[in-house]
């Protein structure tokens, strides 16, 4: 199971992600966003990071010119399109900034079904998307709202590897070990405040997630 940690402000918080192993760790550029970061902090926080742990810029319907200088500006690895960009539209600004991306996909529990949520991971796995990612729905909120959705949802043999997002935390992220994910996302659930990590938390987290490596 691969673990991003998402939502980082703190360098200090970067240094103990790394220690405890997380795969990926994700920087937020979506200014209503309490765990919003400005290009020059993003980049002294990047900065701390060794080889092999991946660096996830986080967007929210994010204007290509604005995208092409954020790139300019911080080194990461991947994007994250969390708004309501379509399949064509990630397609284009990930080509601009020549990087891998992934797609967030809002899962509506109300609404959704196993059949529309595996028909929209097909429509951005034919235009490139490296994974998908599954959050819950929420009408004012394009995420971390620390809400989960109905994990029934969640398709088997999907056409994008699943990273399952939502409402995470070190009591109930065991339960994931049999979901047909390819990895998880925290961000609220391993926090003392928007931004903040704990780091009692984080570590409980990675130890729910990957017991047999402590």
């Amino acid at each position: 199971m691969h673990v991003k940690f998402c939502g980082f402000t703190q360098l200090a918080d970067i240094h103990t992600a790394v220690a405890l192993g997380a795969d990926a760790v994700g920087l937020v550029f979506y200014p209503p966003s309490p765990r919003a970061v400005t290009p020059v902090q993003a980049q002294a926080l990047s900065a701390a990071l060794p080889a092999f742990v991946s660096v996830v810029a986080l967007v929210v319907n994010m204007p290509q010119e604005e995208l092409v200088e954020l790139a300019d500006t911080v080194t990461f690895d991947i994007i994250q399109f969390h708004g309501d960009e379509n399949p064509e539209q990630c397609q284009r600004l990930a080509a601009a900034v020549n990087k891998r991306w992934i797609k967030a996909l809002r899962i509506d529990t109300e609404q959704d079904t196993l059949a529309s949520v595996s028909a929209q991971i097909r429509e951005f796995a034919a235009v490139g998307a490296s994974s998908i990612l599954l959050d819950a729905y929420h009408q004012q909120k394009y995420g971390g709202t620390g809400a989960r959705f109905d994990w029934s949802l969640i398709p088997k043999g999907s056409a994008l590897p699943i990273i399952l997002a939502g409402g995470l935390d070190a009591q109930n992220v065991a339960a994931t070990r049999d979901l047909p994910i390819y990895g998880v996302d925290v961000s609220g659930g391993i926090e003392i405040d928007k931004g903040k990590k704990d780091p009692a938390e984080m570590r409980a987290f990675m130890k729910a997630v990957k017991r047999d490596r402590w």
